[in-house]
């Protein structure tokens, strides 16, 4: 418990699941500037100035002929109109500036609880605050490994920018669960087995947005199948052992898949011991659990049949921030802090 005073303690719960929800959408967000490929609009990281979107039309020009001078532009959109140019720099200013947002909204309300709570029961959430800045640094890292030498940017710092986004997200909702869940549950499981899932799915959100960094939704369109057979066609199974995988669409495409089927199949022994053994206090958290994987993966295969459809993939996205959020949930039941809360 953060604070013996009731108020503050529901002021703090408001505010983590406000934040909670806040970055959640800039998540949605993030996945939409990617889809749109909008990411590499805006070529200049700038921390105060670019708070205010162009305002003129001599800055749209400026914007543009910054934009001009990247690959992107070279050898993709030569013909790009400036109107068309407007679209994707909204999308990517829209991602800046909730990013701004976030720090704000993360540490107005810091600093005002500091006056309310000792700094070292809050110590967890400036550790988040850093997080959040620190995820700034690696947005810029991201969005500059593609100004030179590619049109994109690289799979594995989109990677990392996505992972990052996640684990801040699951910190501040982990947080709000020791405000608000005080129930006792005694008959838990081993704590590796919540772990573990929840790794296997932080994992298949690394897979997946490699999947979505080098376009590979966009190739074989089909399911159960890849095209015709169950490993695409265009390799070999003896690329998979090797580094290169990891940049290589079609296996990266083929790894999400069978990762997805290891998570499920994961799911369905989780659910068959906690049932088998009637642990009736974990119930509702596997159900939940198991709706939002269901959920995902029926939209993981509509994002396949559509060849990743700009609405599909996003509800694709949409639903795995339940996913996590339902995994940290399952996991935090399963630990002895809710019952520690509750005494």
């Amino acid at each position: 418990m953060y604070s013996e005073n009731i108020k503050v303690n529901n002021q703090l719960s408001t505010w983590l699941i406000s934040m909670f929800w806040i970055i959640s959408v800039m998540i949605i967000v993030g996945g939409l500037t990617r889809l749109t490929d909008s990411g590499l609009s805006i070529t200049q990281w700038q921390l105060f100035s670019g708070f205010l979107p162009p305002l003129n039309n001599s800055e749209w020009i400026m914007y543009f002929d910054l934009y001009k001078k990247i690959p992107e532009f070279k050898l993709q959109n030569y013909d790009m109109s400036m109107q068309e140019f407007k679209i994707i720099f909204w999308w990517e200013w829209a991602h800046r500036f909730m990013g701004r947002l976030i720090g704000i909204s993360f540490l107005i309300p810091l600093i005002y609880f500091t006056f309310k709570i000792k700094f070292k029961k809050l110590i967890s959430l400036y550790f988040i605050f850093t997080l959040i800045c620190f995820q700034g640094f690696i947005g810029w890292y991201m969005v500059s490994s593609g100004l030179v030498d590619r049109v994109d940017v690289s799979h594995f710092r989109l990677s990392v920018h996505l992972l990052m986004a996640f684990f801040i997200l699951s910190l501040i909702f982990w947080n709000y669960l020791k405000i608000k869940v005080k129930t006792n549950i005694y008959d838990t499981i081993n704590l590796i087995y919540p772990f573990s899932f929840l790794f296997l799915v932080f994992l298949q959100i690394s897979i997946g947005a490699f999947v979505s960094g080098m376009d590979a939704g966009k190739i074989y369109n089909s399911w159960p199948l890849m095209g015709d057979s169950i490993f695409p066609n265009d390799n070999s199974i003896s690329n998979l052992f090797r580094l290169s995988a990891f940049s290589d669409p079609s296996l990266v495409q083929f790894i999400h898949r069978k990762l997805a089927y290891l998570i499920g199949l994961f799911y369905l022994y989780l659910l068959f011991y906690i049932y088998k053994n009637q642990k009736s206090d974990l119930y509702v958290s596997v159900n939940i659990l198991g709706f939002f994987i269901i959920l995902q993966i029926i939209l993981g295969i509509f994002t396949l049949l559509y060849g990743a459809q700009i609405l599909v993939a996003s509800m694709h996205q949409i639903s795995s921030i339940f996913l996590v959020a339902s995994c940290i949930y399952f996991l935090f039941i399963n630990t002895k802090t809710n019952s520690q809360l509750s005494s």
